[in-house]
């Protein structure tokens, strides 16, 4: 066998564990987009949910059992779970709508030891390790000086507590406690059971995703910016607490490092809006002013629907029949340009007032 050959093979084989050892998550889940008039309330009454398909509910058969010895019940009369994921266009926030049957709600404790339903978002996909256990420079710094260098900066997990008494709604792995503060985070609860006892909870909450959390606060901080069609990581586990005999481990990624490691999360699509929440062709536009001296502005058509035709009036009394055409103003003024769109299924019009000032 030649070096060349041998070298391939070699190259193969790593490159090849290394992408087994990562899992090859062929499944994609999806995230619904909830319309602008019907952002959930986080109130305890669930009522928007209702519009969302089945097809985005994640169940219990969705899930794993936790590998190393680490106790797994996936039988749905001892613990029973569905969940489904939404997205507002603009708001940059992950919502969820939890509903979970347990045998032995256990919340208690006022520490970590109840019921816990765990999240983890990645929402640039950045990857890769993110809490301090797994902190390569472990070998240079203490375990404690960790805690202050990016402990859970590039990805989040959240300890969501099922349900909460006596403490916050959930603990943040990371040096960034204040992401489970409103308004980066919300909860609102649904269940008529005592601790020790079974019963059902309905549960929505919303978690702000951070391409950068910082420990100093949201001024240094850097909110993902959540795009239609693009894909998030995102998963989490449940942790079944039943009193002192038992504490379960399941989990929606493949492996259990999901919790520390964002490479081995899930993928998550941000949908666009179901069709029965949009006209059949609707008009909208933005702009950007590329030189102000010059009163250039680049207009960018950003309709829906099949567009055959597009007649933009810039409001100086000029027009276009471009799709996305630049234009110069003559002179100051504050312009109402009007757009309008047209295509086998009708016509919409879309005017900004004096969004487009020159001077």
């Amino acid at each position: 066998m030649s070096r060349k050959i041998s070298y391939i093979i070699c190259i193969t084989f790593i490159l090849g564990f290394s992408f087994c050892s990562y899992g090859q998550r062929s499944k994609e889940y999806k995230i619904y987009q909830f319309p602008k008039a019907d952002i959930p309330n986080i109130d305890g009454r669930f009522l928007e949910w209702n519009q969302i398909p089945n097809s985005y509910t994640i169940r219990l058969a969705d899930m794993k059992g936790a590998q190393k010895g680490l106790e797994s019940n996936l039988d749905p009369k001892d613990y029973n779970i569905t969940v489904k994921v939404a997205w507002v266009n603009g708001l940059n926030r992950l919502y969820f709508y939890v509903e979970a049957y347990d045998d032995f709600w256990d919340f208690n404790d006022k520490g970590l030891q109840q019921d816990i339903f765990e999240v983890v978002v990645d929402g640039d996909l950045s990857g890769g390790p993110f809490i301090k256990k797994d902190n390569g420079n472990l070998d240079h710094f203490s375990f404690e000086k960790l805690h202050f260098k990016g402990h859970g900066a590039h990805a989040q997990n959240y300890h969501v507590f099922t349900p909460v008494k006596n403490k916050d709604a959930a603990m943040v792995w990371g040096n960034t406690p204040w992401i489970k503060d409103f308004p980066y985070f919300n909860i609102a609860y649904d269940y008529n059971f005592k601790h020790g006892e079974k019963g059902n909870l309905k549960m929505e909450f919303w978690i702000t995703p951070f391409d950068h959390a910082d420990i100093s606060g949201i001024d240094k901080s850097t909110i993902s910016q959540l795009k239609e069609n693009e894909i998030i990581g995102l998963s989490w586990c449940v942790i079944d607490y039943d009193g002192e005999k038992s504490r379960d481990f399941i989990h929606l990624a493949d492996d259990l490092k999901m919790i520390r490691d964002a490479s081995y999360l899930n993928f998550f699509r941000l949908m666009p809006l179901d069709a029965n929440h949009r006209k059949p062709i609707e008009a909208h536009w933005s702009f950007l002013e590329l030189d102000r001296k010059e009163r250039w502005i680049q207009f960018k058509d950003e309709s829906f629907g099949v567009i055959e035709t597009w007649h933009w009036d810039f409001g100086d009394g000029k027009e276009s029949f471009e799709k996305s055409p630049s234009h110069f103003y003559d002179k100051a003024g504050e312009w109402i340009v009007v757009l309008t769109v047209s295509g086998p299924k009708g016509e919409d019009i879309r005017s900004k007032v004096w969004d487009v000032v020159t001077e």
